[in-house]
């Protein structure tokens, strides 16, 4: 692969401003263009075209980046790793599978970053359980969804709601919210030194021309991971498949107590029964992935 290490880089000496004012020079790619420069890498290893392809698409590792702006890291290092999946995702990148590689690389982009965040919480035993990880990347989400956005410890009420929603318990909900607190940079946040005018960081993440790394992407990758989990969904019988949805993927979820009066058998079994569900989507959902040549599509 080229070597990038005259990439920009986002460091806390130089500040995100200025990395965020130099990734806005490189220019973004035409449909046509992408496709000569991806398919002079694969068939010729021309680094200079790996090379444009990457810095083409730094502004869309940065916007994803900002997205995980709320687990405490330093947000040059959480940029940093969004680059480097979009590294593998240019090394790997199939120019004839018919998508842009906008759209691939926000998989790798999101898988390095995760990576990056689960190897740094070493204080979370994120490992011991799905709930776990489910509450780590979703709690945020959570919280906006009843209002309890607010700094500082969570009412009863809401940690109440919030266990019950994600499947975990109160203690879990109070703990993983005190260590996540105190590291979010909102996106409105006022960047720039004097003189050179009044700046948000999302200013620097879009575009006046079509974003071909945003508004495109995001809606591929919507219609492809719908078409995938409809698919996948194939492998789950109609038991499986009802008390995953109620469980997983549903805005409302609902309770293992719920379900087991539902079903008539112990809440103990619907725990069993969802796991299960959830292994064998996630194992033909990593199928389809590698078949589509989207490796890291299920993280």
């Amino acid at each position: 692969m080229a070597n990038y290490a005259n990439l920009p880089a986002p460091t806390p000496e130089g500040g995100l401003n200025r990395y965020m004012q130099e990734i806005r020079k490189f220019p973004m790619l035409e449909p046509e263009e992408e496709y000569m420069l991806a398919k002079a890498w694969v068939e010729q290893e021309d680094t200079a075209s790996a090379h444009k392809m990457v810095t083409s698409h730094l502004r869309l590792a940065a916007k994803i980046a900002m997205g995980y702006r709320g687990y405490g890291l330093p947000q040059a290092e959480v940029i940093s790793e969004a680059n480097v999946g979009l590294m593998q995702a240019v090394k790997r990148f199939d120019p004839e599978k018919g998508f842009r590689l906008a759209t691939y690389a926000m998989w790798w982009i999101r898988a390095s970053i995760q990576e990056y965040i689960l190897r740094s919480w070493s204080l979370v035993k994120l490992g011991t359980t799905s709930a776990q990880k489910k509450l780590f990347f979703n709690l945020r989400k959570a919280k906006a969804r009843i209002g309890a956005l607010e700094e500082g410890d969570l009412r009863p009420e809401h940690v109440e709601k919030i266990a019950h929603d994600l499947g975990v318990t109160e203690a879990e909900v109070t703990s993983m919210n005190r260590r996540m607190s105190g590291g979010d940079a909102s996106l409105n946040a006022v960047v720039g030194s004097e003189g050179e005018g009044t700046m948000q960081w999302q200013d620097w993440l879009e575009d006046e021309d079509a974003d071909q790394a945003g508004d495109y992407a995001e809606r591929d990758e919507l219609d492809t991971r719908r078409e995938m989990l409809a698919e996948a969904m194939d492998v789950l019988n109609d038991r499986e498949k009802d008390i995953l949805v109620q469980r997983r993927l549903s805005d409302e979820t609902i309770t293992l107590e719920d379900l087991s009066g539902q079903y008539d058998v112990s809440r103990e079994r619907i725990r069993q029964i969802e796991v299960r569900a959830f292994e064998k989507l996630q194992k033909r959902m990593r199928d389809l992935a590698r078949e589509k040549g989207m490796l890291a599509a299920v993280s």
